[in-house]
């Protein structure tokens, strides 16, 4: 499976960005999907998780302004983020897996968002 991602950008705060992650093969549909990002000087964390059959889990950090959302058909994976603060500001990479772990990465997005 390989996995891309692309949509980051730069962002005033409030603002919003939508990023999406493609991913190739067959097996898509049965994968658990998550966002992660990494700032600069910290460890990478996870954001979002999506199940194959749609139920999702955010950090306590973004939750009520962050969506993550599939499209199996289009075998691609969506987080919608609004209301974007500072500390939002880090490079996001999309990651596919099974229940527990992530075995396949994208490459990173980077997000920026501007005071």
């Amino acid at each position: 499976v390989q996995l891309q991602a692309s949509g980051g950008g730069l962002v005033q705060a409030g603002g919003s960005l939508r990023l999406s992650c493609a991913a190739s093969g067959s097996i898509f549909s049965i994968l658990f999907m998550r966002w992660y990002r990494q700032a600069e000087g910290k460890q990478r964390e996870l954001v979002a998780r999506i199940t194959p059959t749609g139920s999702t889990v955010y950090a306590d950090s973004v939750k009520g302004r962050f969506t993550i959302s599939r499209d199996n058909a289009k075998n691609t994976v969506y987080l919608q983020m609004n209301s974007l603060k500072p500390e939002d500001t880090a490079v996001y990479y999309c990651g596919a897996g099974r229940i527990v772990g992530t075995d396949y990465w994208g490459q990173g997005t980077l997000v920026t968002v501007s005071s």
